[in-house]
């Protein structure tokens, strides 16, 4: 008999300061509809949801008839099911890692290397680069969100410099300056002076920064700032509270901000020669995630086979699950996450008449 190629998982969750607490967590709201027994602390913080392999989350597998605990060692001997493309390009193994996240407060500011630099900084400091991919990213919104990706245009950051004291005090005159004189010149000219800019305000004293967003608070709160763009759309306005009076607040002048119509981002990647990015330009990532809809009139959806290993979220609905390898169905509904091996294709019925939403992670080549 043909071996289990698709089976569901089990998940960790990742419990960083930054997510949303408890039952307000959609983190812990698909934890808790997944699995009967788990427990949710309203304290504590649920703030990502991993599905897949990594060394820190590897994903359980929930069919006892599998000998291998996790979905990592099943991989590691079984690197078939990855696809013949995605098994030779990546060495067999899974190259992506899905997440949900649910974000209370700004996460940290982050900068991927390219899979050339990563290779390079992975060789020359292991303990702080320990893998030696790129880390090519997609976010899609499942609710309203806003988030900082890649550098504005560079005249909308220097309007800023001109009507924003605070901002130019921590970035200091002489970057403002070389900043507003790139503008008549070449490319390396720009992307060198937005380095000087950048660099300056995230080596500013917490000290300094504190006593600049205070004065910024205090004068937008005495006038009418229509004049500033960040405060005019409340992107500053909106987040000079003493929760989160740091140097993110001040970076909303400097990054750009996705229009409300897009329902995705994709985060830039940098290398050794190229850092700092003036413009947000969306790469062609190596990975998809679809987005899958099915009325809750249809009886039975077919989820098509691929050339790549798959994991499936179920975000809204229930259905039962069944393929060619699985001697039973599987019963899937809202937060359940299921392990598709390449060239597999699934069947899934409906248990109720409600609509579904699905996310299905890939890696198409």
């Amino acid at each position: 008999m043909a071996a289990h190629r698709v089976f569901p998982l089990s998940c960790v969750v990742q419990q960083y300061a930054w997510g949303k607490m408890g039952s307000n967590s959609e983190v812990a709201r698909l934890l808790a509809s997944s699995d009967p027994l788990a427990q949710i602390s309203e304290d504590k913080p649920y703030a990502e949801l991993w599905m897949g392999t990594h060394p820190r989350g590897d994903a359980k597998i929930l069919d006892n008839s599998i000998l291998q605990k996790t979905l990592g060692q099943w991989i590691a001997e079984n690197q078939d099911c990855l696809g013949s493309k995605v098994k030779d390009t990546f060495n067999g193994k899974l190259p992506f890692l899905f997440k949900v996240l649910s974000v209370e407060t700004a996460l940290s500011i982050q900068a991927h290397p390219n899979k050339e630099l990563a290779e390079k900084l992975h060789l020359q400091a292991p303990q702080h680069y320990p893998d030696a991919n790129h880390k090519p990213e997609m976010a899609i919104a499942l609710t309203p969100f806003q988030g900082l990706c890649g550098f504005r245009p560079v005249e909308e950051i220097v309007t800023f410099l001109t009507k924003v004291p605070e901002f130019q005090f921590l970035i200091g005159d002489n970057a403002a300056t070389q900043l507003k004189q790139s503008l008549s010149r070449d490319s390396q000219a720009v992307a060198s002076a937005l380095q000087s800019c950048f660099s300056h305000l995230m080596k500013s004293e917490k000290k300094v920064v504190v006593e600049q967003l205070n004065l910024l608070v205090k004068r937008i709160s005495q006038q009418d700032c229509v004049e500033c763009m960040a405060c005019s759309d409340n992107t500053v306005r909106a987040g000079l509270t003493p929760k989160f009076i740091d140097v993110p607040t001040l970076c909303e002048m400097l990054s750009y901000i996705p229009s409300p119509s897009q329902d995705r981002l994709f985060p830039p990647a940098w290398s050794q020669e190229d850092p700092y990015l003036s413009i947000y330009d969306p790469p062609v990532p190596d990975f998809t995630v679809m987005k899958m809809e099915v009325p809750g009139s249809v009886t039975e959806y077919r989820v098509l086979a691929l050339d790549s290993a798959s994991i499936l979220l179920m975000v809204q609905g229930t259905v039962t699950a069944s393929t060619r390898t699985a001697q039973a169905t599987i019963s899937l509904k809202r937060g359940g996450v299921l392990f598709i091996g390449a060239n597999e294709s699934v069947s899934l019925k409906l248990t109720l008449p409600k609509d579904l939403l699905m996310f299905r992670a890939c890696c198409l080549l």
